[in-house]
């Protein structure tokens, strides 16, 4: 088959279900699981064996990985939620670097996942 043919197909089933599924799992521990299926049809599309480096397969196949389609994703939403996040400027009056950054608040994972504040 032609390459345009395998791309049409990975866009077509693959692909879509990554989609699907980014949201809910782009941070679980499933999420490698998806990224070595995803290299194992991209070492395929390309008829590479498997101890080949799929950086540049993916940089010829013009296709995002999954944890680089994970990381668009959240800036998608960042850029269209701006409205939700708080800028460092309200929290302080201090003039610095990061100043128009937005404010990451300093949790502890596990006693915010319990839902204990």
């Amino acid at each position: 088959m032609s390459l345009n043919t395998f791309k049409t197909i990975y866009y077509s089933y693959f692909n879509a279900i990554i989609r699907y599924v980014l949201p809910f799992w782009g941070n679980s521990l499933h999420a490698i699981k998806i990224f070595r299926m995803q290299k194992r049809i991209v070492r395929i599309m390309m008829g590479c064996k498997k101890r080949v480096s799929c950086r540049n397969l993916f940089r010829r196949l013009e296709i995002l990985s999954f944890i680089s389609q994970y990381i668009l994703l959240l800036m998608f939403f960042v850029v269209k939620n701006k409205n939700m996040f708080i800028l460092n400027s309200g929290n302080h009056t201090k003039s610095t670097r990061q100043f128009n950054n937005f404010y990451q608040p300093i949790t502890n994972f596990t006693v915010y996942q319990m839902g204990v504040h």
